[in-house]
């Protein structure tokens, strides 16, 4: 087979999966008499091949797949123009907490937070497929660590954790939720393979009084399946 007819394959396997294909799978499409270097080779020179077209070929966690151009988003989701669910404060602090200082427990993040944490915000968290339990401390009640999946980095378009914006402050709820949302700003619309239903980013945290009520500074490929109004107490007792 030569270049151009593998490259023919390669593409059309990825604009039918619904999912990124990684080299390993890819390499069955030629029983394997294609090296996982040629593979590679062939897959970089499709990127360029797509380069002046309104979709691309990316690599993420969990492998290769297309993918919308950030600069045409805001045409896309002309199609689906209702609004996705929205991310409160507590659930979107509780990712960021789990993102940067992973594998971590619930209990260093109601330290971190100075909080309880709502146990519906992991599980809302487990069940999109963004955090799970990796193990669990050797202490008293060996308490879950969790940590964030690849369908978490596929999510945000990156191949890995390295890729994660840096926080001006590690320590700060603040810092890192700004790092994610700046990292978000510049990804693009959602795989080829599933609807453009997210929305565009919209920068700003405010919140409402009762600071109960979901806001829109999430990054936009998190938006989406999980109900706004997550609720925290403050380990004083009082609401948050």
């Amino acid at each position: 087979m030569n270049t151009a007819d593998a490259k023919r394959v390669l593409e059309t396997a990825l604009i039918c999966s619904q999912q990124p294909l990684p080299v390993r799978e890819l390499r069955v499409l030629f029983n394997d008499e294609l090296g996982a270097d040629t593979i590679k080779s062939l897959l970089q020179d499709l990127q360029n091949d797509w380069t002046p077209r309104g979709v691309e070929l990316v690599s993420v966690a969990t492998g290769w797949r297309f993918q919308s151009r950030p600069e045409l988003r805001e045409y896309l989701d002309r199609l689906h123009p209702e609004k996705p669910p929205r991310y409160s404060r507590a659930t979107l602090e509780t990712l960021a907490i789990i993102a940067y200082r992973q594998p971590v427990t619930r209990g260093d993040m109601e330290d971190i937070r100075g909080v309880t944490i709502n146990s519906l915000i992991l599980k809302q968290l487990e069940d999109r497929g963004w955090v799970e339990v990796i193990g669990h401390r050797e202490t008293v009640g060996r308490p879950a660590l969790f940590a964030t999946t690849k369908q978490f980095l596929d999510d945000l378009g990156i191949e890995s954790l390295d890729q994660l914006p840096v926080s001006d402050n590690a320590s700060g709820q603040a810092g890192m939720l700004d790092a994610l949302n700046t990292l978000e700003a510049s990804q693009p619309a959602l795989p080829m393979a599933e609807p453009a239903a997210d929305a565009v980013l919209v920068p700003g945290d405010a919140l409402d009084a009762d600071d109960t009520t979901a806001y829109e500074s999430a990054p936009a490929a998190l938006l989406a399946d999980t109900p706004a109004g997550d609720e925290t107490t403050p380990l004083n007792g009082t609401q948050a």
